[in-house]
């Protein structure tokens, strides 16, 4: 079988989710050792958490991933970790409420519910 290259069209979730896990190694170090308050802390490892794991679904998935159902479910899970994740990095760092999280948390099940659907209709 011959590849190239030059038929496969960039991926924007292979990106963000490369983007992701790569950020998430970093916010995980920066909450190791340069925070002392155990609650940021806590918030931001499971920011990290959530953004590594993630990041590296859509970096493995999207490629695979060409149905609108299982396309959608990639970008809700993009969403849903930029909500999740985002909201507790917000709160160390701006002292925003976590109020999102829990929207980001439903979209990420919800994300993941279509992924499958559309793997199960392959």
């Amino acid at each position: 079988m011959h590849y190239d290259r030059r038929q496969r069209k960039p991926s924007v979730l292979a990106l963000c989710g490369g983007l992701l896990a790569g950020a998430s190694v970093g916010l995980s170090a920066y909450a190791a050792h340069a925070i002392s308050d155990a609650l940021a802390q806590s918030r931001l490892e499971t920011a990290a958490l959530f953004a590594f794991g993630h990041g590296i679904a859509l970096a493995a998935l999207a490629a695979g991933t060409t149905r609108w159902m299982g396309r959608t479910g990639l970008w809700l899970l993009l969403l849903g970790t930029l909500l999740f994740s985002g909201s507790l990095i917000a709160a160390v760092f701006a002292g925003w409420p976590t109020r999102l999280a829990p929207a980001g948390g439903m979209t990420l099940m919800a994300g993941w519910l279509l992924w499958a659907l559309d793997a199960v209709r392959r």
